[in-house]
């Protein structure tokens, strides 16, 4: 009974019976995925027999390789170095745990979970026991190696093998759910097989180390492992504590830090959603998150559109251009908008003589600012700020005025479309779908309809009619149409050749529509 008060023998079954059920979690399911071949009367019944003659199986394998390990007649030398039986198979157990702890490290870290490959087809049920001692027999391998790699005792390894299994059969639901939700843990228990597999080799080699140092490092790690899980959750019990719209700011912001990829918006849209945030304050933390991989080109005014003032005009042209125009300022131009002189306001102009010096005078306290069209919108934002520039012209690479852009549009780009009075709206809902622009930014109508695939990062256009011309390859004529992502794009409407107006409707399948 002295074996009972051995502090030794009570560390390493503790520590065996933990690694034993870290290890067989994978077994549990893998043995699950096997268990859905059969009806599901039949599935717990298979799951429960199985585990049983593994855990027969398995002590029968402990069994064999414990005496195995007691066979240290030389059987042949290399130099100083004589290796006998037990040598060998340390050798091979270290090496196979290695080989077993890295793959499995590599796949956690790359995060590839295991994929259920099994087709639910209905088998034999001895069949589907036969297969489960299979699986179970190569799932064995690295804990039978790893009890006789931690302990001496076989009495010791057998018991921690029976408890695990015990644990794992009773609580196999939370235990997987456990496992599945701290992945430290189960990377924490890889690393003790790395140092079980490198003891194992050592020993192999004749380099005994004792098992008190592996037992303090492993205890020292599982401390150290509490002290996290501990610190954890208390993080999270004090951010619980917070409103829940300063909560889901600061998570908003870790997404933002891990950059705008497709999946962080994905879970952005999931947590505002749980949060309780409406629409439009969605629509809002969406805008943000999409600024820093958009372009300039979907925010600006294209040329086309731009309001600006000819100095060669008579005044009276440019009172009567300003009063019909809906904008507060222009840009005032000599001849051409690539001779840009300044920005003029139309208050202004209010009391202003019929002086065109004087009105040159008063475009040039304000410069434009000029930037290239591959700049980015938080790039522009920043310069924006900094030069307090009212009204920014964009450029292509040879000099040629693209498009303009103002403070406004930058908000419009997060908070959505204002039109300025006179201006129609971009999108106008109808019975049937929308009613779109144009112009109108293809990732404005991406949030519109809830989907992610018509705008292209490296693609030459920005709005749903460069999206319809690079589809269609031509001018297209009204009532031409495409079908992108489940939605039909009709031409509704155009000016020259230019597409002025789409129609935007969900594409109906045939079937649903009664036609065979």
């Amino acid at each position: 009974m002295d074996f009972l008060f051995d502090p030794t023998i009570w560390v390493g079954l503790i520590t065996l019976v933990i690694l034993e059920i870290v290890l067989g979690i994978d077994n549990l399911v893998f043995i699950a995925i096997l268990a859905k071949k059969l009806p599901v009367a039949q599935q717990d019944k298979a799951i429960y027999v199985g585990l049983g003659l593994a855990l027969l199986m398995r002590l029968f394998l402990l069994t064999i390789m414990s005496w195995l390990v007691t066979l240290t007649t030389p059987l042949f030398s290399i130099g100083p170095l004589s290796l006998s039986a037990r040598d060998l198979i340390l050798m091979v157990g270290g090496l196979f745990l290695l080989f077993k702890a890295t793959m499995e490290l590599h796949e956690r870290l790359e995060a590839r979970p295991h994929t259920d490959s099994s087709n639910a087809v209905s088998v034999s049920f001895w069949l589907v026991i036969t297969q489960i001692l299979l699986l179970d027999a190569v799932f064995s391998l690295d804990s039978i190696i790893t009890a006789v790699g931690m302990v001496d005792d076989l009495g010791v390894m057998m018991t921690a093998v029976i408890v695990a299994m015990i644990v794992m059969v009773v609580a196999s639901k939370p235990l997987t759910q456990f496992v599945n939700s701290h992945p430290t843990v189960v990377v924490l228990c890889l690393s003790f097989l790395l140092m079980i597999g490198f003891s194992l080799v050592a020993e192999g080699l004749g380099f005994h180390i004792p098992k008190g140092y592996l037992y303090a490092a492993i205890g020292f790690s599982i401390l150290i492992e509490f002290f996290n899980q501990v610190a954890t959750r208390n993080s999270d019990r004090a951010l619980a504590r917070l409103p829940f719209r300063e909560r889901t700011t600061l998570a908003i912001v870790n997404l933002m830090q891990r950059g705008g990829s497709a999946q962080n918006e994905t879970l952005t849209n999931e947590l505002l959603a749980q949060e309780g945030f409406d629409q439009e304050e969605r629509h809002m933390v969406e805008g943000v998150l999409t600024l820093a991989e958009r372009s300039i080109k979907t925010i600006m005014t294209p040329r086309a559109d731009i309001a600006w003032l000819n100095i060669r005009h008579g005044y009276a042209d440019l009172m009567m251009q300003i009063k019909s125009d809906p904008h507060s300022m222009f840009p005032l131009c000599d001849g051409a908008l690539e001779n840009a002189i300044g920005v003029v306001k139309a208050k202004d102009l209010i009391g202003l003589e019929e002086d065109h010096e004087a009105l040159v005078a008063l475009a040039r306290e304000r410069a434009i600012f000029t930037v290239p069209e591959t700049i980015s919108v938080i790039k522009l934002m920043r310069d924006i700020k900094k030069d307090q520039a009212s009204l920014v012209l964009v450029t292509d690479e040879f000099g040629v005025i693209q498009g303009l852009v103002t403070s406004h549009d930058i908000f419009e780009a997060i908070a959505g479309d204002f039109p300025d009075e006179g201006e129609e709206k971009l999108v106008v809902k109808t019975a049937q779908g929308w009613i779109v622009n144009g112009t109108t930014d293809l990732f404005v109508v991406e949030r519109l309809l809830g989907i992610d695939d018509l705008f292209e990062s490296n693609a030459d256009y920005v709005t749903v009619a460069g999206l319809l011309l690079e589809r269609f390859g031509r001018i297209p004529t009204v009532g031409d149409y495409i079908v992108e992502a489940g939605y039909r794009f009709t031409v509704t409407t155009l000016d020259r050749n230019r597409i002025a107006s789409v129609t935007i409707q969900k594409e109906v399948p045939l079937q649903e529509q009664g036609v065979s």
